[in-house]
């Protein structure tokens, strides 16, 4: 990136307050400013640092006042977060706009990749897959037998997609990620040993999804395990065979969703919780960390906590109760042992 202050304006439909024409070529926090760099100030916790920083200019909102004298261009917007979102991605999109296949890489003769594609070092795109436009498959990701993958998609290195998977548009998987690995199914015998269930299915990843690192995401048994439009997945999250994640709903790491559960939309599932298999959770639910839940939940936009989970407010009031359980033990006992003592001396009066 090397723009002016003004060009940048632009784009983001702000206003400049100082020098237009001072070159950015660089992005850095408003804290570890320097020269040529452009910050943003969007949590009134960091303004302090707007007036000592060295970067040569600052996205603000349009209404901010500064209260002492600045040393850097402002770039005012309506939404300084959203506005240094948005020059991210340009930046993003700029660093990335190399196209074609790696020497090393190894291309199926009967594979369909698009002409405006890149394919980088050792990678592999096996027979019968489909890559769409713009899409980027870095070093060492594996697609797959039949795969589809769409259009402005993007695979970290080590990202693997297994046979007949549907991966959208404008996704993006980061390394170390399976898409299509077998579900765990295995039918017991009368020996007490386990025989394993074929996987007959795939994995559907609709439009718009982001999937973090080390991620599972198990192909059905029959059908499709099936992954929303709008997703995103943070790392270490497990999915099992025959799930469904509803469009725009969000799970944060290690959390783990057995079999044939189908979350409703726009959920928010935090840290280490755990779904059993088979049940059905209704749209805007939210999941507190470490909550297990074991049955459905059909009442759409609850908060849920515990294991197992119940009711978010309750839930509080009962865990503040649970860690004052020994000071509260030992007042019963003290009030018992009072209780006791009264009814000795009742009877010694008499």
């Amino acid at each position: 990136m090397q723009l002016k202050a003004g060009e940048i304006a632009h784009i983001l439909n702000g206003t400049v307050d100082g020098d237009s024409n001072v070159i950015l070529s660089k992005i850095a926090k408003i804290e570890e400013g320097e020269p040529n760099a452009l910050s943003f100030l969007a949590n009134p916790k960091y303004e302090p640092f707007i007036y000592e920083t060295q970067s040569s200019a600052v996205l603000v909102s349009k209404d901010y006042k500064p209260t002492k004298p600045l040393k850097t261009t402002l770039i005012r917007v309506v939404d300084p977060y959203a506005a240094f979102t948005k020059l991210l991605e340009l930046v993003s999109q700029a660093q990335n706009q190399e196209f074609g296949i790696h020497a090393t890489a190894f291309v199926h003769p009967n594979a369909k990749v698009a002409d405006k594609v890149y394919v980088g070092p050792l990678a592999v795109i096996d027979e019968g897959a489909t890559v769409g436009q713009n899409s980027r498959i870095l070093s060492q990701a594996y697609v797959g037998k039949n795969v589809v993958l769409g259009e402005d998609s993007l695979l970290y290195p080590g990202v693997i997609i297994n046979h007949h998977c549907i991966v959208g548009n404008r996704c993006i998987i980061h390394s170390g990620t399976v898409i299509g690995s077998d579900g765990f199914g295995f039918a017991p015998l009368p020996d007490r040993s386990y025989k394993k269930i074929p996987q007959t299915g795939n994995v559907i990843i609709e439009n718009d999804v982001e999937i973090g690192a080390n991620c599972a995401i198990d192909r059905a048994t029959i059908g499709s395990t099936i992954i929303r439009n709008g997703v995103k997945l943070d790392n270490l999250v497990q999915i099992a065979h025959n799930v469904e994640v509803g469009e725009h709903t969000v799970i944060a790491s290690q959390t783990g969703i057995a079999g044939s559960t189908k979350i409703g939309k726009y959920c928010i599932i935090a840290g280490q919780v755990g779904f059993v298999g088979h049940i059905t959770i209704a749209d805007g639910n939210t999941f507190a960390a470490q909550s297990g839940i074991s049955n459905s939940v059909k009442t759409p936009n609850q908060k849920w906590f515990g294991s197992p989970a119940f009711d978010y407010g309750k839930a509080l009031r009962t865990y503040s109760l649970y860690k004052n359980l020994p000071e509260m033990e030992k007042r019963l006992r003290e009030l018992e042992q009072k209780i006791s003592d009264l009814s000795v001396k009742d009877k010694s009066n008499k």
